[in-house]
């Protein structure tokens, strides 16, 4: 064996003491970031939750005001009520309508700003609009 290189020896227990604890550390730093990563994506679910809820009761309140014997306030009226059925009375505060002109054809638009759920459901106000439409019979 000449010409060969000797590896230390180690001795055994030092390399083990060495990292006693270092999977707690580990498992601590590993889930934390699993936690984070499943809580933004139980929030991202709420918020499409929260928008598409709005978008329906938007969309289902121009569609209601637009009946024959219906008029643009009961369109306001069956959306808050509506939002407030499926969210809560905050989210049908902002509800407005107007009729407007789509691609000639006269329409009714509900439009609903609403607070943007960052977190839980509480969030800053005004950040989410959605808008509805329907045809006005004529």
């Amino acid at each position: 064996m000449a010409g060969s290189a000797r590896r230390p020896v180690e001795q055994p227990g030092l390399s083990r003491a060495a990292e006693r604890g270092s999977a707690v550390v580990d498992f601590v730093l590993v889930g934390a970031l699993l936690t984070m990563f499943f809580l933004a994506i139980i929030q991202l679910t709420l918020v499409l939750h929260v928008r598409n809820t709005l978008i329906d009761a938007a969309a289902s309140g121009a569609r209601y005001g637009t009946l024959a014997d219906r008029t643009a306030s009961d369109a306001e009226e069956r959306t808050r009520n509506l939002i407030s059925l499926a969210l809560n009375q905050g989210f049908a505060e902002q509800v407005s309508t107007q009729e407007v002109n789509v691609h000639g054809m006269r329409t009714l638009e509900v439009t609903v700003r609403s607070p943007m759920p960052v977190i839980g459901l509480i969030g800053p106000r005004g950040m989410l609009e959605v808008k509805g439409h329907a045809a006005v019979q004529p």
